[in-house]
């Protein structure tokens, strides 16, 4: 996802991946469609979505409103851009008081437990009010580096433990004045949701790209031809799809840093906040590229990981067996590094064609 720690929920960022191949055909007769692309804005992003199935032509506009649909029945439940939202509803409810949620909110709220107890705090969807006393702006740096005393003080009230979650009864409260910002999950989480809506719809060979997060499922050529995509890497400050790589039933979302950053008095700081210190990223990690089942999780895993750093995530990724590549800053170039799970979900013919780094331990 995108840099998750800001509260431009579900905002557009420079996209680490994207689509590189996608072919678009017309019609193929009078009443059906056949890679068929629907496009357009949501969010504060865009949404892309491509079948590859034979679609009734009556039936393209009604697809994509329902569709539409799901999308902004997510965002009036986990945006914090609308006052009326489900969310910010929760965000100014009394501390220590339950309340009920619905069952699409509570799911993603538990994701977002998971992520932080697994990875011991690096990805932290109460992290706001953080990332504001940096004042991170328009021109790529705070107006002032915060003193020790406002951050300590600020770090002290941030951390999912203090967002009580009770699945049985779907219903949650604040132990502390945290502000919950699920922006670092909430877009992999409706683009699994449009993949459940087109399947439901019959759906079964597709592509959806939402903002930069991508479920492809079956193929975009009948029974041949997996949809691919291109992975940036960093490179003169100009994107470049270095590695290939072809998807079917999988999800991919990405996070990082490369171009949100700032430079003062010869250090760099990232726009990414670690929960942990409160202070931007400073590691050689330049972004992280995970493909899992599902895309929530996938988003909140590739945001932790980023915050991790290279050593850390990838023993991270290790431990909970997920298939990851990281763009690791080796001097004026860099490195990819992969993980034992993408070798085996890709193959080692085609790590070995794109000269990845398996690292094991």
């Amino acid at each position: 996802m995108p840099v998750a720690y800001h509260r431009n929920l579900l905002f557009p960022l420079y996209l680490l991946l994207f689509l590189l191949v996608v072919s678009l055909a017309g019609c193929s007769d009078e009443e059906t469609h056949k890679n068929v692309t629907l496009e357009g804005d949501i969010f504060g992003t865009f949404y892309q979505v491509t079948i590859a199935d034979p679609v009734d032509a009556g039936k393209v506009e009604e697809i994509e409103q329902g569709m539409l649909d799901v999308l902004h029945g997510i965002d009036m439940s986990m945006s914090t851009w609308k006052e009326d939202s489900e969310l910010s509803a929760f965000n100014r409810s009394p501390i220590g008081e339950w309340q009920p949620l619905s069952a699409e909110l509570m799911e993603v709220l538990d994701i977002s437990r998971s992520v932080y107890q697994k990875s011991g705090g690096a990805f932290d969807v109460t992290v706001g009010d953080l990332v504001n006393l940096w004042s991170f702006g328009p021109e790529a740096r705070p107006k002032e580096i915060p003193d020790e005393a406002t951050l300590e003080q600020r770090l002290s009230e941030v951390g999912m433990d203090a967002v009580e979650l009770d699945m049985d009864k779907l219903e949650a409260r604040r132990l502390r004045d945290v502000y919950v910002d699920l922006s670092g999950v909430a877009k992999g989480y409706a683009t699994d949701k449009v993949a459940e809506y087109l399947e439901s719809q019959g759906i079964s060979d597709y592509m959806v790209n939402l903002g930069g997060e991508i479920k492809a499922k079956g193929h975009r050529n009948g029974e041949s031809g997996l949809w691919r995509i291109g992975i940036e890497v960093p490179q003169d400050n100009t994107p470049k799809a270095q590695h290939i790589v072809g998807l079917s039933d999988v999800t991919v979302a990405t996070s990082g840093d490369y171009r949100h950053y700032f430079e003062q008095d010869g250090k760099r700081y990232s726009h990414t906040i670690d929960p942990r210190t409160g202070r931007p990223i400073t590691h050689r990690l330049a972004s992280v590229t995970v493909f899992h089942s599902s895309n929530g999780w996938a988003d909140a895993w590739a945001t932790a990981i980023n915050v991790l750093g290279e050593k850390e995530g990838m023993t991270l990724a290790i431990e909970e067996n997920l298939a990851v590549m990281l763009l690791v800053r080796n001097g004026d170039g860099w490195e990819s590094w992969v993980s034992p799970a993408f070798v085996e979900r890709f193959g080692e013919e085609m790590v070995d064609a794109l000269g990845l780094k398996v690292v094991t331990e």
